[in-house]
């Protein structure tokens, strides 16, 4: 009898972080927004203007309706115990259950303490996918480049050369669609550089995007002052790209304006989500470029040139961002001003960590960060007893929330962030 079975196994229980974070989250529903929550009941409407039919109010009870919550919420959470003792982790589908339990509650609990206790669940969800738009071009961004085995810091530069490069190719040529083009072309110069220094002259990827972020926001700053300032008329009227509306589809409620009532980027956002996820898991393409971000060296040794794919990874990365940056100036804002993404790439990339580096996943997390943004602004116009400050940093603390308190131990490809050079 060997010595290796005289001694016990050893169990390893999985982190307590999510059974901890649930049971955080149900007191707080069940004390402060249920039994100390208001009496008054928060209505939710479900039509927009121009819908074919209409759907009835929610209504929601302020008090009761979050104790109910509260307890469901406090059975996940001692479901999550249990399950943890049993050596196994609650499935995502009950965690994602529990967020939007979480979601609904708080909704619930503002609304009904505020000065006007009916919003409109169609327009804030709507709202959100347009706030989300830039966010999702930057994380789709984020995963091409990390894919390939280059962090790309560069995301919030990318973003805002586009919107600067495309209200001014757009002002002069009076062509939106020009100015679309000439942001994914000032994307791919700001990714180049990135691709330059980090895969060529192997610097330190997170530098050269921190300098990048810091040199596109001097650059366009200047110019701004010097160029567009001088003559805005010339420099910075950029002409819009249309609301295109898809007859019958775009008036079905909710989903209608989400799906069906966008700008060409917005269209463009749910095709380059679906491209980019089909081309990274379904084809050979997809299959060099996670080899060459998980075994560089073993992708060289099967013939995949290991530096040329991330450099055209990282150049389609800036096109893509590019183009999410032109959101700003050609459908959000009327004219481009200084710092005009707003921190926003930085967000994208945390996208691209809480949607563990997938497209989808990168896509479901920018529509989050979306939905706190845009809640942020509804929740202050119609008068919360919440205090603006913390309604400004709701989007932040989402983020901060969401990857230190959910992704758990997430892991990124092997490769990410480290030079290849070939021995």
């Amino acid at each position: 009898m060997t010595s290796s079975t005289l001694q016990p196994a050893i169990s390893v229980l999985p982190s307590k972080k999510t059974s901890i974070i649930l049971s955080v989250i149900a007191v707080i529903v069940f004390l402060c927004f249920g039994l100390m929550g208001n009496n008054d009941s928060a209505h939710f409407q479900l039509n927009s203007a121009g819908d074919a039919f209409k759907l009835p109010e929610l209504v929601f009870p302020g008090k009761a309706s979050n104790i109910v919550i509260g307890l469901l919420l406090l059975g996940i959470a001692a479901y999550s115990w249990i399950q943890r003792k049993k050596g196994q982790t609650l499935a995502t589908w009950m965690i994602a259950i529990a967020a939007i339990l979480f979601v609904l509650s708080f909704l619930i609990w503002v609304v009904s303490g505020a000065d006007i206790t009916t919003i409109s669940l169609a327009s804030l969800l709507a709202g959100a996918v347009v706030l989300a738009v830039p966010l999702v071009f930057g994380s789709l961004s984020g995963v091409l480049c990390e894919r390939a085995g280059v962090v790309n810091i560069a995301i919030e530069g990318q973003l805002l050369g586009g919107a600067f490069t495309a209200a001014l190719v757009s002002s002069l040529t009076k062509n939106a669609f020009l100015g679309l083009i000439a942001a994914g072309i000032a994307g791919a110069l700001v990714s180049l550089v990135l691709a330059l220094f980090s895969i060529k002259y192997v610097v330190n990827q997170i530098i050269v995007g921190v300098v990048l972020n810091v040199l596109v926001s001097g650059i366009t700053g200047f110019l701004f002052t010097t160029v567009m300032q001088e003559d805005p008329e010339l420099f910075n009227s950029p002409v819009h790209l249309p609301v295109i509306e898809i007859p019958l589809l775009s008036a079905i409620p909710v989903l209608g304006p989400i799906l069906f009532k966008q700008s060409v980027i917005g269209y463009l956002m749910y095709l380059a989500v679906f491209i980019v996820w089909f081309g990274l898991f379904k084809t050979k393409w997809g299959l060099r470029v996670r080899a060459v971000g998980e075994h560089p060296k073993a992708a060289d040794t099967l013939g995949i040139k290991v530096n040329r794919t991330r450099f055209w990874n990282v150049t389609l990365g800036g096109i893509v961002a590019g183009i999410g940056g032109s959101f700003f100036t050609l459908v959000a804002i009327d004219s481009f001003t200084k710092e005009i993404s707003g921190g926003r790439g930085f967000i994208a990339l945390a996208a691209v960590i809480f949607g563990r580096w997938n497209p989808i996943g990168a896509f479901l997390a920018a529509l989050l960060f979306g939905f706190a943004d845009n809640l942020q602004v509804i929740l202050t116009i119609i008068g919360t007893p919440v205090p603006s400050q913390f309604m400004a940093m709701m989007p932040y603390l989402v983020t901060i929330f969401a990857v230190a308190g959910l992704v758990g131990r997430s892991r990124g490809p092997a490769a990410a962030g480290e030079p290849y050079v070939k021995e």
